[in-house]
């Protein structure tokens, strides 16, 4: 199959390949646009003769698409199969599904790719703000961060297409993403903490443990969930931080690797946490008896009845419930995390060991969203200082 290179500016060429024969009689041309790197003109062309043999390849595989015809829903297959199943966590994976399912590819998908402007997507993020458009059947458009997700979505696979060479820029650049108040996490402060931690007296050791750990620890869900007695180690006072479970409708539940490589990491506890650890083990030994053959021993610290792995929404629904019952201020499960990072804010943690303990990559991430604590904790400093710099304030 013949093919040739034109030059088209400084760094780009186009491929031109002439292959069989359409129905019209006239032989097929296909062409393709291409940018390279390269230091020299000799070492440019000898990127695009690879890119050209590429191109060869997939006409004769008959894997390639011409851009005009593409159109962004078979844009966005491709793009599932062939990055996104591979490079997500799969619970990202099934919300960007879901997204694209129920929203954007209904709206989108039929333009083709090459042709798709600002203005559509633009118009598509304001028909997100319209009544009708929840599926909960809530009144008023979805939230300003929800919205904003969904344009994330379509500006990363727009820079990939950009990436593939299948279109020259990225239409979603051009439009400025919706706008978001800053995210402030909720969480108890002391005073709350303590009426939770008296109002758990009374519940199953496992709820109460469950609550403690996170406190203490300030663990995400999954890596809660993902705890086996393997990761505790009672001479030293300290949990590993090595795998997290969740759980998504068609796949059921399933173990992966925490959310970052600084996700995985090793937590010293307090001695009365791992005292209660260690009465919730017994607890469970004499659990384990009784069931017999009935119980299979996975390791999981937190089990069913049977001894298998809980699911992660067991603690995330029983605990509104437990809150409403002693009627404490409603926070999610996942913001006992949130109230964990405070109370350490608050007690003058360097910010530093504070976000190892969280498992943040950066310690930018801490402070972006711990930034109401750490303004509080700032206003305490400076009343310290100022405690020590006007001990006599009636000398001045």
């Amino acid at each position: 199959m013949p093919g040739s290179i034109e030059k088209r500016g400084e760094n780009s060429y186009r491929l031109i390949v002439s292959g069989g024969y359409g129905p019209d009689g006239k032989r097929k041309r296909y062409t393709k646009t291409i940018k390279v790197e390269g230091k020299t003109e000799s070492a440019k062309l000898k990127e695009a003769k690879k890119e050209l043999a590429k191109f060869i390849a997939e006409i004769e595989g008959n894997t390639f698409i011409e851009p005009s015809k593409l159109t962004f829903k078979a844009f966005v297959e491709k793009w599932l199969e062939e990055y996104a199943k591979d490079n997500l966590a799969p619970k990202t994976l099934y919300r960007y599904k879901e997204m694209l399912d129920k929203r954007i590819l209904p709206a989108l998908g039929h333009l083709k790719l090459n042709k798709i402007k600002p203005i559509h997507i633009l118009e598509f993020l304001n028909m997100l703000k319209e009544d009708d458009i929840r599926l909960d059947g809530k009144k008023g458009g979805l939230s300003a961060q929800t919205i904003k997700h969904h344009y994330r979505l379509i500006h990363s696979m727009l820079e990939d297409a950009v990436k593939w060479q299948l279109i020259p820029s990225n239409p979603a650049s051009n439009i400025d993403p919706p706008k978001v108040n800053k995210y402030e996490a909720g969480y108890y402060n002391e005073e709350e903490v303590k009426e939770l931690v008296k109002a758990l007296e009374g519940e199953k050791m496992k709820y109460k443990v469950a609550v403690m750990v996170t406190l203490a620890a300030g663990l995400r869900l999954g890596e809660l969930m993902g705890l086996k007695w393997d990761h505790i180690n009672f001479d030293n006072n300290t949990i590993e931080i090595v795998q997290a479970n969740q759980y998504l409708p068609g796949k059921g539940l399933f173990t992966k690797d925490p959310k970052t490589e600084t996700s995985k990491r090793l937590i010293t506890m307090p001695k009365e946490v791992m005292d209660l650890l260690k009465n919730y083990k017994k607890e469970q030994n004499i659990e384990k008896l009784k069931k017999g053959s009935l119980w299979t021993d996975t390791g999981y610290i937190f089990t069913q009845w049977n001894g298998k792995p809980m699911y992660p929404y067991t603690f995330s629904e029983w605990f509104p419930k437990f809150l409403k019952k002693h009627g404490l201020r409603h926070i999610t499960f996942h913001q006992l995390r949130h109230t964990s990072a405070t109370l350490l804010i608050n007690a003058g943690e360097n910010i530093r060991a504070i976000s190892a303990r969280l498992g943040h990559s950066n310690t930018s991430t801490t402070m972006n969203i711990y930034a109401h604590a750490l303004k509080s904790a700032d206003k305490d400093a400076a009343d310290k200082i100022a405690n020590y710099l006007f001990e006599n304030k009636n000398q001045i």
